[in-house]
């Protein structure tokens, strides 16, 4: 953990004085999620009126949005005045203790507080207001204690109230009857031009933040609040914290919009999140497109990656999880780093949040025990971390302070860390002098005084003397002893932490981080605005509701520039020959059909015809085929033969929260079995189109095996953009499109698909 000794969010002190409406208890109420809202400035800067007019907005030619406005949430975290709807001061009423709270976290913002109860002339000796009209000021907040927020949303716009917070329960995350209320709540807060947060939300907004932290801060954002806690708890171990957002059921304000609006926050180092259902993929997008602008990192917790998972975080919160496997995509896509644990969340966000940006990404391990550093080493090395071989002059210089017979290549074994003298600083200093190395991890697998001791003084003091990222992990379980609470902890400049599986993760994310964005170019400053000539082509072949024959498939890849080969479709044997000696001997030839779709299964494709009575006999065998099978034909393909290439797949299949996402991955009659594909979801460039080829397991394939000559990977790329463009151009038409096999010859030779199958909407 990154330790220090101050602060967090600076509060500015004002005297408080408080707002409240009828006294009922934060309970059971309904929900569900409001339509999308919106886009963003020019460049991705954003207006700040958190709404932003529908037809202002720049969309892309699925009619999806190209920005989004950054609501200006300044008001909602430091109000000057907040007003408390159903507030109360009777011991032993719900309302009591969170009316207390809310007016201790006031008076810490230097915000006046207004009671609004129809019951009470005072709470907690603050003049209290029978409604919300009767309030002395206008409200910058105002928080709503009563078990149906909905009939108070009128009155609130009426007051020009900016900002509300429901806690009530019982909305979209208890079923169909709730995300109904929840929807009826949306629409009239969409109406009333105010931002609510919540509904099914907490008090987590309004917590004690310490503000005797300094440096950069981790902004939260959780849909549980619960789930946040580790996280906020990392100030007691030196790390600041800025803002939490617990958005609950997100009627209206959602995990996009806070993550927007941190991503420009100067005090902001990184945003730490909990996500249970995403509301909106594009939304999302967008806001992850501004973090990774900024160039702040952002660490989040998605659950979902299990039927279990999706199923229980929809009962929580009420959402859509998305397939995971898209999720995942998304998110590495715009740089969102994603994690298992509450652990790796908060060490990871902490480190991320303090660590400057890497002078070199070697990684070189120093330990008192040679065990220790292969140990520490293999698992860093299994995770993508590279530990670069230190040159002979470096390992010379070393061992004027090592003996011999250690191993000092990297990792470093010590043999037992000078406790005596100043040679342990020098050998650290050396270390982190060579240019090769970016970062220095010292696993300390438990304390060993005064040895361990000395280590760590001298990993603090070098740590301060350089612009390079310095990491010990502190194995002990204790966690009591003063080389860790005092001197690891109270260092700004050492990343501390307890376990090697979680410093290897967070080191990871810090180099993919600042490699990501070093390189960052958003996809959405060059997402197509303007329909392609092709469009006009492909809406005449496609038919609603219904599934393409494989040649009207391949007209529609016609359409878009992509290759297929020479073939005719033929409704007769003589037409056959004659379609033969045009395309060319070999052939193959497949039934063609709009209800076909596992050709081969059934015996319906013949291959390597090289003479008229071989294509006569194809053509009276497939025609009874499927006769006997009852599948209706338009016709016979007589196509070109391809008989060398890498076989791949290209695919276009919708999702429910991203719309169509690009599916590329090996082909053949074994995708199914092989199921290695990568995700990429639009909009995204060449430069994601080969990142998505680089995750496939068989990659390797398209490089050349056994001496075969390697694959034209520019013109797989090249499909692959081409089949995103009518993706976007076709969203809401073309329900499903699959390439398989999608043939890519030798280098310079480009691809071609075989076979085709395409479903529209």
């Amino acid at each position: 953990m990154l330790g220090s000794t101050h602060g967090t969010l600076t509060t500015h002190s004002r005297p408080a004085r408080v707002v409240a409406c009828g006294e009922q208890p934060p309970h059971t109420v309904h929900g569900t999620t409001a339509p999308h809202r919106g886009g963003d400035g020019p460049n991705g800067q954003g207006s700040h009126d958190g709404r932003g007019a529908d037809e202002a907005v720049e969309r892309d030619v699925s009619g999806r949005p190209l920005y989004a406005p950054v609501p200006d949430l300044d008001r909602f975290f430091r109000p000057e005045s907040v007003a408390v709807i159903g507030a109360s001061d009777s011991e032993g009423r719900p309302n009591t203790g969170i009316t207390r709270q809310l007016i201790a976290w006031a008076e810490r913002v230097g915000a006046r507080l207004h009671p609004v109860n129809p019951g009470r002339t005072r709470v907690f000796g603050l003049p209290c207001h029978a409604t919300v009209a009767d309030l002395p000021e206008t409200v910058d907040l105002a928080v709503l204690l009563v078990s149906d927020p909905l009939p108070v949303i009128e009155q609130l716009a009426a007051a020009k109230v900016k900002f509300a917070v429901a806690f009530a329960s019982g909305f979209a995350e208890t079923g169909e009857e709730g995300a109904a209320a929840q929807a009826r709540l949306a629409e009239a807060v969409a109406r009333s031009g105010l931002r609510l947060l919540g509904p099914n939300t907490n008090l987590n907004a309004f917590e004690k933040f310490r503000d005797d932290l300094d440096g950069p801060a981790i902004a939260l954002i959780t849909q549980s609040g619960h789930q946040g806690r580790p996280v906020f708890t990392l100030q007691e171990l030196g790390i600041r914290l800025s803002h939490w957002a617990p958005t609950g059921n997100e009627a209206d304000l959602e995990t996009a919009d806070f993550l927007s609006y941190f991503a420009t926050r100067p005090e902001v180092g990184a945003v730490a999140a909990y996500v249970e259902g995403l509301k909106d993929g594009r939304s999302f997008l967008l806001a992850a497109d501004r973090a990774a602008r900024h160039q702040v990192p952002v660490v989040a917790v998605k659950v979902g990656r299990t039927e279990t998972g999706a199923r229980t975080a929809a009962s929580h919160t009420g959402k859509l999880t998305g397939a995971d496997e898209v999720v995942d995509a998304a998110m590495r896509q715009f740089g969102v780093i994603r994690v298992d644990g509450l652990d790796e969340l908060q060490d990871t966000a902490a480190l991320l949040a303090r660590a400057r940006k890497p002078t070199a990404e070697g990684v070189a391990v120093y330990s008192i025990s040679g065990g220790t550093g292969a140990h520490f080493a293999d698992l860093a090395t299994a995770a993508g971390l590279r530990l670069p071989t230190l040159d002979t002059p470096k390992q010379a210089e070393l061992h004027q302070w090592i003996p011999d017979y250690l191993s000092v290549a990297n990792p470093i074994d010590n043999g037992g860390h000078p406790v005596g003298d100043w040679r342990g600083r020098k050998i650290i200093d050396a270390i982190l002098a060579d240019p090769a190395v970016g970062v220095l991890i010292c696993p300390i697998t438990g304390p060993f005084p005064p040895m361990s001791d000395k280590l760590a003084q001298d990993l603090v003091d070098a740590a301060e003397q350089t612009d390079k990222l310095v990491c010990v992990v502190w194995g002990s379980p204790v966690g009591t002893e003063d080389a860790y609470r005092s001197t690891l902890l109270g260092s700004s400049r050492v990343a501390t932490f307890r376990t090697f599986g979680n410093c290897i993760t967070a080191v990871r994310a810090y180099l993919d981080h600042h490699r990501f964005t070093a390189g960052y170019r958003s996809p959405f400053d060059d997402a197509p605005r303007v329909p392609s000539p092709s469009v006009r082509k492909a809406q005449a072949l496609l038919r609603p509701g219904q599934q393409l024959s494989e040649h009207a498939a391949k007209q529609l890849l016609r359409a878009y520039g992509i290759r297929v080969p020479r073939e005719q479709l033929v409704t007769s044997a003589a037409a056959a020959v004659r379609a033969a000696s045009l395309v060319g001997y070999p052939v193959v030839m497949k039934a063609s059909g709009a209800q076909l779709a596992h050709k081969t299964e059934l015996g319906l494709v013949k291959v390597g015809l090289t003479s008229a009575s071989q294509v006569r006999d194809a053509y009276r065998e497939l025609t009874d085929i499927a006769r006997y099978e009852d599948v209706p034909l338009d016709g016979v393909l007589v196509c070109q033969m391809i008989e060398r290439g890498v076989e791949m797949v290209v695919g276009v299949t919708p999702d429910r929260l991203f719309g169509p996402t690009v599916t590329v991955g090996l082909g053949g009659v074994l995708v199914e079995v092989l199921r290695d594909v990568a995700v990429g979801v639009p909009p995204f460039g060449e430069d994601q189109a080969r990142a998505m080829l680089a995750e496939l397991r068989g990659r390797a394939l398209l490089e050349g095996v056994r001496g075969g000559p390697p694959a034209d990977v520019d013109a797989l790329v090249e499909v692959v953009l081409r089949v995103q463009r009518m993706a976007l151009e076709l969203d809401g038409a073309l329900a499903e499109l699959d390439i398989n096999p999608l043939v890519v010859l030798e280098r310079g030779q480009g691809a071609v698909a075989l076979d085709a199958l395409a479903v529209c909407h």
